[in-house]
């Protein structure tokens, strides 16, 4: 599938909607997990892909968004990842903080999709890459968004030795997290906390406590 017909599948299985916590923002989301999730496994032939991550405004996300949207010094005028960005939700928000750059990334080929046509809709300016960030060192960077991302042990546990080379290399950490079972918060320091309506078709409650996290 070409990236062009990506984007014309996110269009027609998609609405405009801007997430609970984040109103200042609107992306192609989904309104419900399973015709999306068929959908997609339907277009690409295969049967038992992952979620269509980047079709939801997940709740660390959303927290993550907020949280930078209220405290833009956090980002403004800085270097940023969003990693696993899914929607592309937490870069737009860095980016109308007044980030000086932001690289959204993510490995599914449809969120790429997916970030690049949200960020237009909310003019503003992405860099997006499909690229595996955690394969290699991370990259020089002012601050590195971590939205929702430690929800299986193995990518955990890479995502946070990454994460653990970025602090000591300079580079401000934040995860937004609404209770994974792999977040180490034993590691972390709690920064904020947000109560995130949701979807109970991907979720086990229709809000969900989530905090804003750094390295400790």
């Amino acid at each position: 599938m070409t990236p062009e017909q990506r984007a014309s599948f996110i269009r027609a299985n998609t609405e405009i909607l801007a997430p609970p916590l984040v109103p200042e923002v609107r992306l192609h989301l989904a309104h419900e997990a399973l015709p999306i999730w068929q959908k997609t496994e339907e277009e690409l032939g295969e049967i038992g892909l992952p979620p269509p991550f980047w079709a939801f405004a997940w709740a660390g996300g959303q927290a993550l968004a907020r949280h930078v949207l209220d405290h833009p010094g956090l980002v403004a005028g800085k270097r940023v990842i969003d990693l696993a960005s899914g929607s592309g939700l937490v870069g737009i928000a860095a980016m109308k903080a007044d980030a000086l750059h932001v690289l959204a990334a993510d490995i599914d080929a449809f969120s790429v999709a997916a970030m690049a046509i949200n960020a237009a809709l909310n003019g503003v300016s992405l860099g997006v890459t499909g690229d595996d960030l955690l394969a290699s060192a991370p990259p020089a960077v002012d601050v590195i968004l971590v939205g929702d991302l430690f929800y299986e042990q193995g990518l955990a546990g890479r995502c946070f030795n990454w994460l653990t080379a970025a602090k000591a290399g300079g580079t401000t950490v934040l995860i937004g997290d609404p209770g994974r079972s792999y977040l180490p918060k034993e590691k972390l320091v709690s920064l904020a906390s947000y109560s995130v309506p949701v979807t109970r078709d991907l979720e086990d409650a229709e809000i969900k406590k989530t905090a804003v996290w750094t390295l400790a």
